[in-house]
């Protein structure tokens, strides 16, 4: 009878466990407006702003036209949807409809396909917030315990965070004094001579198994 009582104990502890976790992904879905709020960086051309394993927050709320010159973004790659890339916004190409331009910090210049023409429909959330590093876990542990790991860790800082000042967007003030206010990224030559197809974007592992892939770099 004892033992009986102590399985049926573990088996209880587990089924509140599994209750517990699941509410926590719903509801952290639903606060960010995203399908899939966490995503690990899995290549280098947003560095030295994202590094190789940091875990960024992506929050849906924010809509599409509400972007702004510089802000850093997660989107389905326009040219097929076979990637999600995390860049940031470096043009508006046009007000109605929407199209942006985005670029990769630490790349050369914008890649035709994938950093334009990014529309409402290729748009995924505004990175908010970067936790450095965690991302390690995906490479240690195997799913689903990885995601957990990374889920409470990120719901433990977030919970830190809350009710603190916002400290601004994830931009460094050279960033900001790059962008005019016509639309455009100083930082660009105006003769277009920002395209490239030399470069890589950087890719994102998804917080589902099947969707975490490394970078091509």
């Amino acid at each position: 009878m004892e033992k009986l009582s102590l399985k049926s104990g573990i088996v209880k502890d587990i089924i509140i466990v599994v209750i517990g976790i699941a509410i926590i992904w719903i509801g952290l879905r639903v606060a960010f407006g995203t399908e899939n709020p966490f995503y690990v960086v899995s290549s280098g051309s947003m560095i030295p702003n994202l590094q190789i394993f940091d875990v960024i927050v992506v929050q849906g709320h924010v809509t599409f036209d509400q972007l702004k010159i510089g802000d850093i973004i997660v989107f389905n790659r326009p040219d097929g949807h076979d990637k999600v890339i995390v860049h940031r916004v470096a043009e508006i190409l046009n007000q109605d409809p929407r199209v942006i331009r985005t670029k990769g910090d630490a790349n050369p210049g914008s890649i035709p396909g994938t950093d334009f023409p990014i529309t409402k429909n290729d748009y995924i959330g505004k990175v908010v917030y970067v936790v450095p590093q965690i991302g390690y876990v995906t490479r240690i542990l195997t799913p689903p315990i990885n995601y957990i790991i990374i889920a409470v860790i990120v719901g433990i800082m977030l919970v830190k965070q809350f009710g603190k000042p916002k400290s601004g967007d994830i931009l460094s003030d050279k960033d900001k004094t790059d962008s005019d206010e016509s639309g455009t990224d100083k930082s660009l030559s105006s003769d277009k001579s920002y395209l490239t197809n030399d470069t890589d974007p950087v890719e994102t592992n998804t917080n589902s198994e099947s969707q975490n892939k490394d970078s091509d770099k």
